[in-house]
């Protein structure tokens, strides 16, 4: 938890000097008698947000938000509360999601997260390495996702909800393409036997003696 503290310091300390960089060279110079009687201003304190010391989400309270999500036997409705941001109207995005998924055979899916974290950008989110199984065979792949707390428990980040929902969207080659045989060789050709070999297959015909 606190290996995210010298991070944040970091960035601010550098967001501090890139400021002051850009403002020598905008400011005008000042001579020397001028400057040793103005007071210099006092400095801002940098204010950061150190991470929650609650304890972090066990893999199960995040892949039950994932699981719901993924459920084609849970309406639309019933899942606004799983996405930041969604409203009542977001129901039937949530129900073309699953029909997408279905439709491509990614259903059933199952999920797994690993490397649970608070964020470095939202202090109160976690990030998680999420294991994604697919029912396509070899269809398996593990990526980033973020979860915000809602009401006690957890719900998908918006961002995060936007990758899901273009993946499902995005088309799956199940079917292999279908390769046409070629059309049988012709027979070949039977020759016709030379003259020759026809007239000595033939019988011969005795020819009569004339009449005397």
């Amino acid at each position: 938890m606190h290996r995210h503290l010298p991070v944040l310091l970091t960035a601010a300390t550098a967001v501090v000097a890139v400021g002051l960089a850009g403002c020598s060279h905008t400011e005008p110079k000042v001579p020397a008698s001028a400057t040793s009687s103005v007071v210099p201003p006092a400095s801002t304190p940098v204010v950061v947000t150190a991470p929650p010391t609650a304890p972090l989400p066990v893999p199960e309270a995040l892949t039950d938000v994932l699981n719901r999500l993924a459920d084609p036997n849970i309406p639309g409705a019933n899942k606004v509360g799983l996405v930041e941001g969604a409203t009542p109207e977001s129901a039937a995005t949530f129900d073309k999601f699953i029909n997408a998924l279905r439709d491509n055979g990614y259903l059933p899916m199952t999920f797994g997260a690993d490397n649970i974290a608070w964020s470095d950008k939202n202090p109160s989110n976690v990030m998680a390495s999420i294991r994604v199984s697919t029912a396509q065979p070899n269809h398996a792949f593990t990526f980033p996702m973020e979860f915000t707390p809602f009401q006690g428990g957890w719900q998908l980040s918006r961002r995060t909800a936007e990758m899901l929902l273009a993946l499902g969207n995005s088309p799956a080659s199940t079917t292999p393409p279908v390769l046409t045989p070629p059309p049988p060789a012709p027979p070949p050709a039977r020759c016709a036997a030379p003259a020759g070999r026809q007239l000595g297959g033939m019988r011969r015909r005795r020819v009569a003696p004339p009449p005397a």
